[in-house]
């Protein structure tokens, strides 16, 4: 492995990353910096998030400024503030001996006036956003002509955010003999659309596999109902008692209600969305970077730009529905060497999508089973042991007051005294997971079938449908797909309808003109009040809890269509009405039990 000093670097950039602790250069790093400081052309680096990028194209960037002019000579775009803000805060640093080199991030969310003023005083780098930047080169504060060097970091989040168009307008002002660096985890084809229309010969550097996860990274996924997730995630949490870890969550609703969730029930958690202020954020942010928070729950695009080397975890709180998005929040965990987990909480009809997402990044998801309360106390009772073993006790300190404790507590024996001891500490934790039941989705457990490939009989047929989960209520309401009823109208319907906290629904069955629905036994009164008085377009909602004879009815409806459809079949096998007379033909389209009849006579 050569040194940074044998790659090229100067002296004052070595001294100051000597200063900030690199000691020998990454693989992206030791393949990009020599060709950037020798040779011309364009350049495509492929590597994982916090594989050392920025220093890869910054130390080069840094070292081709010319100190005596005050134009801007270097643009880097990012696709968020954070990001923004992390890659001028590293380039400070690496330039913290070069004197007269200046670089300014430039961001919406921050007084446009003060970035104008430091245009004005003359920057040879510039870190911005899309939007910002346009807006200031529209207003003429933003000259780059004299720009030599264009580097697009982390092209598939801005590809996803769709900031193409401003890629394309920001690229008409630089000259056109420019060297231009694209930085990416992932290459899905737009990104390689992109290289072939913006650059010339690209020269393609890959640390690792083309769409590879983090080698230091292990993938697992548990299976539970999808109503058991939040569950799952505490068990997953109390199971790890060191974790430091992010929870990704699709929506900004869905962080901000388990971060609520997770923070109500004792845990130090914290939420990081697009719809906190920018205040907010920056300080979700430093909370988390110096462990102050021990969960974050995040957005993927509020979670770019928090760069720390040290998760233990990262947990898909359900799985994105791009694979790019998977790798670039797997690839923040396992970084610096250290080795991570990547935690996805799925149903078993996310199960496809995993196998997607194994096949591309090329590594197989180990299946856990969800962690038994019995687990999870063993082992938080052997962490508290293991931290009782390590305390620092200031001998000198303490034992002034030992004397008075021991008299205290002499009474109790050594059995009794750590049976205290140990109560203190797990007392809520016992309770909360006394008589608890196992939510595991076995995979095994799951309907089996037969050589045609149907379920077995009683696997998943009216049975299951008729009987709700422990602790849950089958309910009932009277409108299914035939009025174009959908899941997503029956969570929209109950979560407008029903006062505070929002209740949890499980599994769901839609039929032709009902629907049937899990939610916990709590629950169940609090909705059927609520829906008395709702509507669906027009049409009055009846909720009702489920029955035994509202499935007799049910099963009698389906033999009655079953027996409608096959004298239909048998009717189309002897010929089609069509064939015999317009009148019978009518007859079939218009009324067709007067056409079976006059069949049978």
């Amino acid at each position: 492995m050569k040194s940074f000093q044998e790659l090229g670097v100067a002296p004052e950039l070595l001294k100051a990353i000597g200063e900030l602790g690199f000691e020998n250069p990454m693989p992206i790093q030791e393949m990009v910096i020599p060709h950037l400081l020798s040779q011309d052309g364009d350049v495509v680096g492929l590597a994982q998030t916090g594989t050392g990028k920025t220093a890869a194209f910054g130390l080069p960037v840094l070292q081709r400024i010319n100190p005596d002019s005050d134009r801007a000579q270097a643009l880097i775009i990012a696709p968020t503030r954070e990001l923004c803000l992390q890659i001028a805060g590293d380039l400070a640093d690496f330039s913290k001996y070069q004197d007269k080199i200046r670089i300014l991030p430039v961001y919406g969310g921050s007084s446009i006036d003060s970035q104008i003023r430091a245009l004005r005083k003359g920057v040879q780098v510039i870190v911005a956003t899309p939007g910002r930047l346009i807006d200031l080169i529209k207003r003429g504060e933003v000259k780059l002509d004299d720009v030599h060097t264009v580097i697009l970091d982390e092209a598939d989040e801005m590809l996803n955010m769709g900031f193409l168009d401003d890629i394309n307008e920001i690229l008409s002002h630089v000259p056109e003999e420019r060297k231009m660096l694209m930085f990416s985890a992932t290459m899905p084809k737009e990104i390689a659309n992109i290289a072939k229309r913006f650059m010339k010969d690209p020269v393609e550097f890959v640390a690792g596999n083309k769409n590879e996860g983090s080698k230091n990274v292990k993938h697992v996924y548990y299976m539970v109902k999808a109503h058991d997730k939040y569950l799952a995630l505490k068990r997953i949490a109390d199971n790890n008692p060191n974790i430091y870890g992010i929870i990704f969550c699709r929506t900004r609703k869905e962080t901000q209600e388990i971060a609520d969730k997770l923070i109500k029930d004792g845990y130090n958690a914290d939420c990081l969305h697009g719809d906190l202020s920018q205040q907010q954020r920056d300080l979700a942010m430093k909370k988390f970077r110096d462990h102050v928070t021990q969960l974050l729950v995040a957005t993927d695009v509020a979670a770019r730009g928090l760069d720390v080397d040290d998760l233990t975890h990262v947990i898909n709180y359900g799985l994105p529905d791009d694979v790019a998005v998977y790798t670039h929040r797997s690839g923040r965990t396992g970084r610096a060497n250290k080795t991570g987990v990547s935690v996805a909480i799925i149903h078993s009809r996310e199960k496809h999508r995993l196998r997607e997402i194994e096949k591309i990044i090329g590594k197989e998801f180990e299946y856990k089973k969800v962690p038994t309360p019995e687990h999870i106390i063993e082992k938080q009772l052997y962490t508290l042991a293991d931290r009782l073993e390590r305390v620092q006790v200031n001998e000198e300190e303490i034992n002034k007051y030992l004397p008075g404790v021991r008299k205290k507590l002499e009474w109790l024996s050594e059995e009794d005294l750590l049976k205290r001891v140990l109560s203190l500490e797990f007392n809520r934790l016992l309770a909360y997971y006394q008589n608890m039941p196992d939510i595991d989705l076995n995979e095994s457990d799951k309907g089996k079938r037969d050589k045609t490939g149907k379920r077995e009989r009683g696997e998943k047929g009216d049975k299951d449908r008729r009987t709700a989960p422990e602790g849950m209520e089958r309910m009932m309401v009277n409108i299914g797909k035939a009025q174009g009823f959908f899941p997503g109208n029956l969570m929209e319907l109950i979560n407008r309808s029903v006062n505070g906290p929002k209740p949890e629904i499980g599994r769901i069955d839609l039929l032709p003109d009902y629907t049937l629905f899990d939610v916990r036994k709590e629950d169940a009164h609090r909705i059927l009040n609520a829906l008395k008085h709702a509507d669906f377009f027009g049409q009055k909602v009846r909720a009702e809890i489920a029955t035994d004879r509202d499935y007799k009815l049910e099963a009698k409806d389906r033999r009655e269509k079953a027996r409608r459809k096959s004298a239909k079949n048998s009717a189309a096998k002897e010929g089609t009405p069509s064939k015999k007379s317009r009148k019978a033909k009518a007859d079939y389209h218009g009324n067709y039990d007067v056409f079976i009849n006059k069949k049978k006579k």
